[in-house]
């Protein structure tokens, strides 16, 4: 069964909208940055924090892209989506994660922890796949 997480980016977030290409690029620099811990640390932590390659479908093309697992057995796909919340006051721009059918429980683990980490960078709000609610932006 598949499970959802968004990641809304409300009126108080560094930005109001995101390309992919922006998504893809906070995906490059939380691979570069894990890759700089493992080399303090002396190992290849790059390699375990981000297990995936970033794939893009010709259909998909700035609306949709998805990881794809280096080792089949612990990580498969995790699909990362963008699309607006038009509400009558405002259009709302979110980030969707979706975790397809047949996910591991590494898929979830880390679709929890890049969710987590692009909420934390765009100061956005968490929509966890179980539901609860984590806020990342300035309230007043």
């Amino acid at each position: 069964m598949q499970q959802h997480a968004y990641i809304k980016l409300v009126p108080s977030s560094k930005q109001h909208s995101i390309t992919s290409e922006e998504v893809k690029n906070l995906f490059r620099y939380y691979k570069e940055i894990t890759s700089k811990t493992g080399t303090q640390l002396g190992w290849e932590y790059g390699q375990s924090a981000f297990p995936y390659s970033m794939e893009e479908k010709s259909e998909g093309k700035d609306r949709w892209f998805y990881l794809k697992g280096s080792d089949r057995q612990q990580f498969k796909y995790i699909m990362i989506g963008l699309d607006t919340e038009e509400t009558d006051e405002t259009n709302t721009s979110y980030i969707q994660v979706t975790l397809p059918e047949g996910f591991t429980h590494g898929d979830k683990g880390k679709a929890n922890e890049f969710c987590k980490f692009l909420a934390k960078q765009l100061e956005g709000e968490l929509h966890l796949f179980n539901g609860r609610i984590m806020y990342y932006y300035k309230r007043k």
